[in-house]
């Protein structure tokens, strides 16, 4: 049941905003002080960023957009500019939950649902790191509140403002469609969460017009991205689902929840999911972490990966430990600090802390890897090609102004990635190529004769056996 409290009286607007406005520019700070290397599919967005498209192979096409739009703003393409719009997207959506928390349980709820969701450890990951969660996040927290509002209104123009919303976070994530599954949902198991035809219609309508474009350009390039989507579901490709049963793998997944969220949140949703009150928002909750459990138990997934459940999810967790005053500054406690000690750790990321490599290693390397291709490419005046999808995210983005050709090798059948897709090397090309491999190529019967090793010392590429090869392109 709604309650009587009016968030237009706005008396937890002020308290909400100064604190997600502080944490914000806290983080975007300290983000200019990072000294991490993009990962790999950082690289990978910014480079979509650079011709704007409906869709592109792995993923639908709104981070493009956005970090297309930031680096052209400020005409810069510097790793800041590329991750900075995300510290927002994440402060956007703590103050649209807050929101939402107000109209349902009061103005002390809003403003501890903002400060919860803007110190989540999740949240505090997706401000370092360009992440299709966290452009997914104020959309999907956005048609929660506009359908939330229909139920109480049946006001068309609410349904048309949650098909809208509920669309762009498709067009972020293909998770967004969790919310149209809470939706039907509520709607069959809960008399308040029933709209009427009409209602249904319009949010329908609102939410295919925005998809969309996206729909038509998946059919028009073979529906890539549903096919890389059923990669990923690996037992989908597998003879049969019992073959890929993987207990480990669902603890694992499940106690990552923990994590993700912070343990007495996760703890404090758990409870909650016995009070049929929190019902109108769990059934944006538990389908989203149900599903990906399934799917950690067939075969594989990323703590990640049930992170729309967490919007909804952040509101029904204070509202079962607001009563708990111990409790809530508790959570608040871990996770605030956790969203400060992550990135101060990006400040110092090679320190290894007894470790045997960098504890940021995996953001390491990246760009000083590939400026050693690019001088070899140069000093040879060649072209460089790799089947290696990490190696060429890099070489785009930190070869941008080198002048330097750059090519994946070309797919044999469907293309294994976005480099495959869009920039395998030409039938046509002859001669010389400085290839970038694991494994030492064999021309004629023999291995290749010019070999460069490359320095990878103390980064991503530590372990992995990378040299270049200065070889004929008949040999490929």
């Amino acid at each position: 049941m709604t309650h009587t409290y009016k968030a237009e009286s706005g008396g937890w607007l002020m308290p909400a905003f100064g604190l997600v406005a502080a944490i914000t520019v806290a983080r975007l700070v300290l983000l200019a002080f990072n000294r991490t290397d993009l990962f790999v599919d950082e690289s990978q967005y910014w480079l979509w960023g650079q011709s704007l498209e409906f869709g592109y192979y792995s993923k639908p096409p709104l981070i493009a957009w956005v970090i297309g739009a930031a680096t052209w703003m400020v005409g810069s393409d510097a790793p800041f500019w590329v991750r900075a719009p995300f510290a927002i997207f994440h402060g956007a959506t703590a103050l649209i939950l807050a929101l939402l928390a107000a109209r349902l349980h009061g103005g002390r709820a809003a403003v501890l649902v903002a400060a919860s969701y803007a110190t989540l450890p999740m949240v505090a990951v997706g401000s370092l790191l360009a992440s299709t969660d966290t452009i997914m996040a104020p959309f999907f927290a956005a048609a929660i509140y506009f359908h939330t509002r229909l139920l109480e209104t049946r006001a068309i123009r609410f349904a048309v403002l949650a098909g809208v919303m509920a669309g762009l976070a498709v067009l972020a994530k293909y998770a967004g469609v969790y919310f149209l599954l809470g939706a039907v949902l509520g709607a069959l198991f809960l008399p308040s969460m029933r709209l009427g035809v009409r209602q249904w219609s319009v949010l329908l309508a609102s939410f295919a017009v925005v998809i969309s474009p996206n729909v038509l350009w998946n059919v028009a390039n073979g529906m890539a991205t549903v096919s890389h989507t059923v990669d990923n579901i690996g037992w989908l490709r597998d003879t049969g689902p019992s073959a890929g049963v993987n207990v480990a793998g669902l603890a694992e997944f499940f106690f990552g929840q923990f994590v993700v969220f912070g343990p007495v949140l996760f703890a404090g949703l758990l409870l909650a999911m016995r009070r049929a009150a929190h019902w109108r928002l769990l059934v944006f909750v538990i389908p989203a972490i149900a599903i990906v459990c399934g799917q950690a138990l067939l075969d594989r997934a990323y703590a990640n990966w049930a992170a729309s459940a967490y919007f909804a999810g952040t509101v029904v967790a204070v509202a079962g430990l607001a009563a708990r005053p111990r409790l809530m500054a508790a959570s608040l406690a871990i996770n605030g600090a956790i969203a400060l000690t992550l990135p101060v750790l990006t400040l110092v990321p090679d320190m290894t802390f007894g470790r045997s490599e960098p504890l940021l290693a995996r953001y390491l390397g990246q760009s000083a890897l590939s400026r050693q291709i690019l001088d070899l490419a140069r000093k040879n005046a060649v072209p460089v090609i790799s089947a290696r999808r990490d190696v060429l995210a890099d070489l785009f983005y930190t070869g941008r102004d080198s002048g330097v050709s750059i090519y994946a090798l070309p797919p044999v059948g469907r293309p294994q990635n976005h480099y495959e897709q869009r920039y395998p090397a030409p039938a046509d090309l002859d001669g010389k190529v400085l290839l970038v491999a694991t494994e030492v190529p064999v021309c004629a019967g023999s291995a290749a004769p010019v070999t460069f090793p490359l320095d990878r010392a103390g980064g991503a590429y530590s372990k992995v056996p990378l040299a270049a090869f200065l070889i004929s392109m008949g040999c490929l």
